[in-house]
């Protein structure tokens, strides 16, 4: 599993329902891409638990194939055409779970933990892992960028406030064509 994101940062005065309109019309192009576990449709707004209007899809990757057709076809050069190039960050992933609740997401949560100097990353990690899916949680990844020693922790939830740390996302759309083959559990 490769987890990857671009955060791109819009003026505070933007009209976000501008990136509501984009999602409702253009989301549902990658419900049947191949090789994407799931892409998550997030945005944080001014205000509201942000600093910072936002666009940040989240993307859970099964195949490195279907990564690199995304990043180097039409689908990230709409983006592209319409925002500038962002920065995509990547990484490993190292696990997935299914939470407790069925329904569809409408808030996410990303925590992003640098892994301490001096700590075993594998122990870290782990620990981090014994922590019990939260009541409302759709799902949750674990991945890291072992090159700046970041741990990224990604839950999706079913009501709009959850309760745990991190930045805070709207949810607009979840696009899940391969999300029943990412492997459940711990990737080592």
């Amino acid at each position: 599993m490769h987890a990857l994101q671009y955060e791109i940062t819009l003026p505070a005065d933007y009209d976000m329902d501008i990136i509501r309109t984009r999602v409702a019309t253009r989301g549902r192009l990658l419900d049947d891409f191949p090789g994407l576990g799931l892409k998550a449709y997030l945005i944080r707004e001014r205000g509201a638990d942000s600093p910072v209007n936002a666009y940040a899809p989240f993307y859970l990757w099964n195949t490195p194939e279907g990564m690199n057709s995304f990043l180097w076809g039409p689908g990230f050069q709409g983006i592209v055409d319409d925002f500038g190039r962002p920065e995509v960050q990547h990484w490993m992933g190292l696990a997935y779970e299914e939470g407790p609740a069925g329904g569809a997401p409408t808030a996410a949560t990303r925590e992003r933990v640098p892994v301490p100097a001096g700590v075993r990353p594998a122990d870290f990690v782990a620990e981090r892992l014994e922590r019990a899916p939260a009541p409302g949680a759709v799902l949750r990844a674990l991945a890291v960028d072992p090159r700046h020693w970041e741990l990224v922790d990604l839950t999706l939830w079913e009501r709009p406030d959850p309760r745990a740390p991190g930045d805070r996302f709207q949810v607009l759309h979840l696009s899940a064509p391969e999300r029943a083959a990412l492997t459940r559990g711990r990737h080592w």
